[in-house]
């Protein structure tokens, strides 16, 4: 195994890294920044290099000769022809799960954590405005349906907007789609 007691890692598929406490036949024990003592494979690790970061780490074999020639090639872009049902596919999405906005929501209240959802969907609401993204969908989850019900009141207060449940069979219960009603002026 590549892996030794008080090595870095970092885990492959999350935000998350640590020191190998425990080394098993199959697993890695790994104790968190915040403490924590989490088991995982060994194909799910990554060893980090103690003296530089993870980005140079994924860099620094990189040849930056090599990288610029590539980007100098007379290479032609292909585009990517657009079908239909992705046309129809809203140009933004914002996921309002509290772990997508924190990185841990330790000692947040609910109500906290409502006023950290509501602040990020009105500013998004805001930049759709803005940037006249005709199309969003709000990630909310099914829950006690409070955010639901707080989004709703949120957009209430805007006559350019509708709103109506999300593509069911892509998000279920939990999401909502706002449509704009855009000025061509």
């Amino acid at each position: 195994m590549r892996f030794k007691i008080g090595n870095r890692v970092a885990v492959l598929d999350e935000e998350l890294s640590g020191v190998v406490k425990q080394i098993d036949e199959t697993t890695v024990t790994l104790e968190t920044e915040d403490g924590f003592l989490l088991d995982f494979e060994a194909h799910e690790l990554v060893l980090l290099d103690t003296d530089n970061d993870l980005d140079a780490a994924v860099f620094s074999n990189s040849n930056v000769n090599e990288v610029l020639s590539e980007k100098e090639g007379g290479k032609r872009k292909s585009h990517k022809r657009v079908k239909p049902k992705e046309r129809s596919q809203p140009a933004m999405e914002v996921d309002l799960h509290i772990n997508q906005l924190v990185r841990s929501s330790r000692g947040m209240t609910n109500f906290d954590m409502l006023n950290l959802q509501m602040q990020t969907a009105k500013r998004q609401l805001e930049f759709a405005i803005s940037k006249r993204i005709q199309r969003i969908v709000f990630i909310h989850g099914v829950g006690e349906g409070v955010l639901k019900a707080e989004l709703e009141s949120l957009f209430g207060r805007y006559d350019n907007l509708k709103y109506y449940d999300a593509n069911y069979q892509k998000y279920g219960l939990g999401a909502t789609e706002v449509y704009f009603y855009q000025n061509k002026a």
